[in-house]
């Protein structure tokens, strides 16, 4: 997940520090800006229903692993108040709204569209990385959005859900702002190289 000060970049999914190697070992080295701050938040350990109740590292809940089901709004609000707490920590440091920019992987993508959407309109922009969002998402349900940068990555091959679904929110995406698409192929979900590079120019 990203938040960017000067600029703040705020990313979400998995842990932090969990994100920060991960990123530092498709990079080879990490993810550094001269006048970005990028910020890697934690997702609490919370009971999750498609593990059987286990406990994982993720941002909200899900009933399934689908687009077709309703969406954990309880979940997903709750995490937007969380986050939102560090977008205003930022803010009260002297980072600007419009200088912040939103973004994550996996879950933590689908989770930064619900919080600049529908909580942050006047942030700098969002992306999302190997994300959807279920066909009755609460995002669609924004009537006016703001021209955001966002970067949707969709993956050609997905372990846990099909690429169509990101198709799917990259199309009804188009009708809430402009944005740009970069596909990599035959990838299951995975930070790519390409993808980090497009995100670091």
């Amino acid at each position: 997940n990203w938040e960017i000060n000067g600029s703040s970049a705020v990313a979400k999914c998995d842990t932090g520090p969990g994100v920060r190697a991960w990123i530092k070992q498709v990079l080879n080295q990490d993810l550094v800006f001269q006048h970005i701050k990028v910020i890697y938040p934690t997702a609490p350990a919370r009971p999750y229903t498609p593990m059987r109740g286990a406990l994982s590292t993720v941002w909200f809940d899900r009933w399934k692993i689908s687009n077709e089901c309703p969406e954990h709004i309880e979940t997903i609000d709750s995490m937007c108040q969380v986050l939102t707490n560090v977008i205003d920590d930022e803010v009260k440091n002297g980072i600007s709204k419009n200088r912040i920019i939103l973004g994550g992987f996996s879950m933590g993508g689908g989770m930064a569209m619900h919080l600049a959407y529908r909580y942050h309109q006047d942030v700098a922009g969002v992306f999302a990385l190997s994300s959807f969002l279920n066909k009755t998402s609460a995002v669609y349900q924004v009537s006016k959005c703001q021209s955001f940068l966002q970067i949707p990555f969709g993956a050609q091959k997905q372990l846990k859900h099909s690429i169509s679904w990101g198709v799917e929110l990259i199309n009804s995406r188009w009708s809430l702002t402009p944005g740009n698409v970069l596909r990599t192929p035959s990838v299951y979900p995975a930070l790519k190289q390409n993808s980090m590079v497009h995100m670091d120019s």
